[in-house]
């Protein structure tokens, strides 16, 4: 397979990375001498300097070769022209652009005659996100596999949780229901335990869970699940207006926005939002507006810094829950060092979302967590597979974990003695330098 890349910007990056590991051919191509020279120092992929919606860029990075084009570049216009050109002059079999104007991602037509498939829109991918989280307040990430047949919740441990100094082992005997922890992630630190792994206050534990039985899975941990009715949103951008579209019909929401254009606008096109003209960064104004009657308080301005700080003011005044937008991927880890429930990138979201596109073998899809260090990943067991008949007792891997089998529309979370089949799909936790030994499992 051959990747060429348009636009070496964080999403770019985050691409390349993990093309990179998984030793799949790969070029990217940007105008930026700096963006290129910090991926072609930190990343063993090819390099080509140039305007991404440019002939001789693409031509030079042999794109009569490639199998698919992803165009990420901050500019929707370059993503385009990079796919036309793509479609018409190189044949490339699939291309995936990053649109940001609605305007241009809900224009299916202009989509369909330039070959795109999919688009994919930031602020789209990162309120969905927000939303799967203020939807079940506990988690600080959800993921979705099979439709939402299996989903898997990451959430922080509570002080009070009976499965603080256990065993994974002891902790299941004693509770006596099939709960398996796929990856623990500690300060910097991400474990794919095994049953003697012990959870420590303050891990953040990812766990896979059939549809319809979290509340068994929250119950046995002592997690309180209490809905998101309140919900106050600092920042009418696109992404706050798409969170409160989303949620507006089923919770009572509260925006601040200081752009008094922007207040007009979204009084105009949101229904049941109260739309308050305020600058949120101020104490005065939270306090008015009962921001310790929050359930949850949500930062999308388009300052990383203004958000994490408000989100800690936030908390400090009350709001029960905090979910900060956060750019800089060096600065998720310490917004959850400082206390917050969860710290989203839009650009991490956006390449991981890229990824699921880009699959080799038996891969279906792919969800890039812990800021690239694991994924998680939803494989079919092929007709030679080693893991056919074995049982997961057999099958665990060091770096790895099966956290549910699918079989048909049947969910099983496993246990050491169920056998795998040829056709079953498996949600597999594995570190970022194991995927390669995930996908001959499979194959």
């Amino acid at each position: 397979m051959r990747v060429i890349i348009v636009g070496a910007g964080e999403v770019g990056y985050q691409i390349a990375k993990f093309l990179s590991y998984e030793q799949i051919d790969c070029v990217v191509i940007d105008r930026d001498r700096n963006k290129i020279k910090r991926i072609s120092e930190e990343i063993d992929v090819a390099v080509v300097e140039g305007e991404g919606g440019s002939a001789s860029s693409l031509r030079q990075a042999e794109a009569d070769k490639a199998d698919i084009l992803l165009a990420v570049t901050d500019q929707d216009e370059t993503n385009m022209i990079a796919c036309l050109l793509a479609k018409s002059m190189f044949k490339i079999p699939r291309k995936i652009a990053r649109i940001r104007n609605s305007e241009y991602f809900f224009n299916e037509s202009l989509l369909r005659n330039l070959d795109i498939d999919p688009a994919i829109n930031p602020e789209l991918e990162i309120a969905k996100a927000i939303t799967r989280i203020l939807e079940a307040p506990f988690a600080t990430d959800i993921e979705e596999f099979e439709g939402g047949l299996v989903k898997v919740i990451g959430f922080k441990i509570p002080e009070n949780s009976p499965l603080i100094g256990k065993s994974l082992r002891k902790f299941n005997a004693e509770t006596r229901k099939k709960f398996l922890v796929g990856l623990i992630l500690r300060e910097e630190k991400t474990i794919i335990p095994t049953g003697d792994d012990v959870v420590k206050n303050g891990d953040i534990i990812y766990v896979p869970v059939r549809e319809g039985e979290i509340q068994d899975i929250i119950s046995a941990l002592k997690i309180v699940r209490m809905p998101a009715k309140k919900i106050m949103i600092l920042g009418g951008g696109k992404v706050g207006y798409n969170i409160a579209s989303f949620m507006e019909s089923k919770t009572n929401i509260k925006i601040i926005e200081k752009n008094l254009d922007r207040c007009k606008f979204l009084t105009k096109n949101l229904k049941h939002s109260l739309i308050l003209h305020a600058d949120g960064t101020e104490q005065k104004v939270l306090v008015e507006e009962n921001i310790g009657d929050m359930d949850a308080f949500v930062a999308v301005s388009n300052n990383d810094e203004l958000n994490i700080m408000v989100s800690l003011l936030a908390k400090k005044l009350g709001a029960k829950k905090n979910i900060a937008l956060v750019n800089k991927t060096e600065y998720i880890f310490l917004a959850h060092s400082l206390g917050l429930q969860a710290a989203l990138s839009p650009r991490l979201i956006t390449a991981s979302t890229i990824l699921r596109y880009v699959r080799k073998g038996d891969i279906l899809s792919l969800t890039s967590i812990a800021e690239g260090r694991a994924e998680i990943l939803e494989g079919r067991i092929g007709r030679t597979s080693p893991l056919i008949n074995k049982t997961l007792n057999e099958a665990q891997t060091k770096a790895s974990i099966i956290g549910a089998i699918i079989r048909g529309k049947d969910v099983i979370i496993p246990s050491g003695t169920d056998k795998f089949a040829e056709n079953d799909k498996l949600i597999i936790f594995t570190l970022r330098e194991s995927i390669k030994n995930v996908e001959k499992l499979l194959m």
